[in-house]
């Protein structure tokens, strides 16, 4: 493997610990690891043997949960019973829910892309609420948002004085790149589809996490070879990245979320390994089934997808744990501590505690608008979940449940993404785009 074509040794010393860290998590016999790995060398050869060590490490024997990565896999270990046969829907009205999910999508990312910092519903409420702003109901003010403890770098595009128009996120282009697998290549999309349109698409530095290290990888295999360090070092595959990608899938398949999950796994399966996969296709699954359930039924697209994860995973365990936490929550707030209170210990990114609240949202939201500022207020990842809670509310609740002049007058239209040469920035014109992907993916 040439050295040429490797990180520094010091970042790669800093992968294999994020990686031990990750194989700590997930269960794998680790003992004297941290020791060895103190003691290993600086050199490239030394480290990428530790780093393939690491990635060849048993289960630990007393490791309750089964976690498999192929699909075929997966579906062995997932709910026999799971719904499997497509439902009918309403081509029109699946038209209308998909258009209000993407504008939903759309502004929870920038409602909560100020606050992207990883605070907790105290340290958000504590600088909200005296300012009036609490819990939000608009874009935040450039006011409040200057006595926020790490103000986004972007700040100036998304305080609500001087917004005019949609600014660059990585969870609103990878929903556009997934739409263009589907439009280009329906279902059969592969890998290789994905890695040349992220090669043409994406700058290196708008991805985070295995996004970046695959990316990374693919254009030094482009050259040729050389990018197979990437294979043994991808630290952070069970956090959201892949999970952001998930809402065309689930668009595209309206009450078939057994396609609508197969699909995210091909996609989640690029980068991300276990609960990445997993999260990713949960929500896929999840929006299909919304796209043609009642709006009362606010949590049961969530407790279908979960037959489409392994069930003996620790990520189908924790969302039924969150399920019966928030059925028993008095309100949002209680649900809220409930969720925090169990799972407080995963952070920005880390999917559990999020897709708590997630569900809390959906459980307490008057409308779609209303449930943007509650699923942003219970902080995390609050770009991200704000976004997955819009498209979940919009595709269930449809467009009488949401205000949209009211939270998208000011964007005038226009979106701004980092894709190098995709030029559409007509808001509207991409969620005609993206309502038409039911048509483009045929049913089985």
């Amino acid at each position: 493997m040439s050295r040429t074509l490797l990180p520094d040794l010091a970042t790669l010393r800093s992968l294999v610990t994020q990686v031990l860290a990750d194989k700590t998590e997930q269960g794998h016999v680790v003992d004297g690891c941290a020791e060895a790995l103190a003691e290993t060398p600086d050199s490239y050869d030394a480290l990428l043997a530790f780093a393939e060590h690491l990635n060849a490490l048993p289960m630990r024997a007393d490791w309750p949960y089964v976690e498999p990565d192929e699909l075929g896999a997966i579906w062995a270990e997932a709910d026999p019973d799971r719904v499997t046969a497509p439902r009918r829907f309403v081509a029109a009205d699946v038209a209308r829910r998909v258009e209000t999910a993407w504008y939903a999508r759309v502004c929870g990312c920038i409602l909560g892309k100020p606050f992207e910092f990883d605070p907790t519903l105290d340290e958000l409420r504590a600088v909200l609420e005296p300012a009036g702003e609490w819990p939000l109901a608009d874009y935040v003010t450039t006011a409040t948002n200057a006595r926020l403890r790490q103000p986004q770098p972007q700040w100036p595009e998304l305080v609500r004085e001087q917004v005019s128009y949609v600014c660059e996120d990585d969870d609103l282009s990878y929903t556009v790149l997934a739409m263009l697998l589907l439009e280009r290549h329906g279902t059969s999309f592969t890998h290789e589809d994905m890695r040349r349109l992220w090669l043409l698409q994406l700058p290196v530095l708008a991805t985070f996490g295995p996004e970046r290290t695959q990316l990374l990888a693919a254009g030094v295999a482009s050259l040729g070879g050389g990018g197979e360090w990437a294979k043994v070092l991808n630290p952070a595959d069970e956090h959201c990245g892949a999970l952001i990608r998930a809402d065309a899938y689930g668009w595209a398949c309206p009450g078939d979320p057994e396609l609508a999950a197969s699909l995210a796994h091909r996609d989640a399966s690029l980068t991300h390994r276990r609960t990445g996969v997993y999260a990713t296709m949960w929500v896929a699954a999840a929006l299909a089934c919304a796209l043609v359930s009642e709006p009362a039924d606010r949590l049961g697209p969530f407790r279908t997808a979960l037959g489409f994860v392994p069930r003996e995973s620790r990520f189908a365990a924790i969302v039924r744990e969150s399920l019966e936490l928030v059925e028993a929550a008095p309100d949002w707030e209680g649900g809220y501590r409930a969720v925090h209170g169990r799972f407080g210990e995963y952070s920005h990114c880390r999917v559990y505690q999020e897709v708590g609240t997630l569900m809390n949202t959906a459980r307490f939201a008057r409308d779609v608008g209303h449930g943007l500022g509650l699923q942003v207020c219970q902080g995390n990842d609050t770009d991200s979940f704000g976004a997955t809670a819009g498209s979940y509310l919009g595709a269930l609740l449809g467009p009488d449940a949401f205000d949209r002049s009211h939270w998208t007058w000011r964007f005038g239209d226009r979106i701004h993404l980092a894709l190098a040469t995709f030029h559409e920035q007509s808001l509207s014109a991409l969620a005609a785009r993206m309502a038409a992907l039911p048509g483009r993916v045929s049913t089985r």
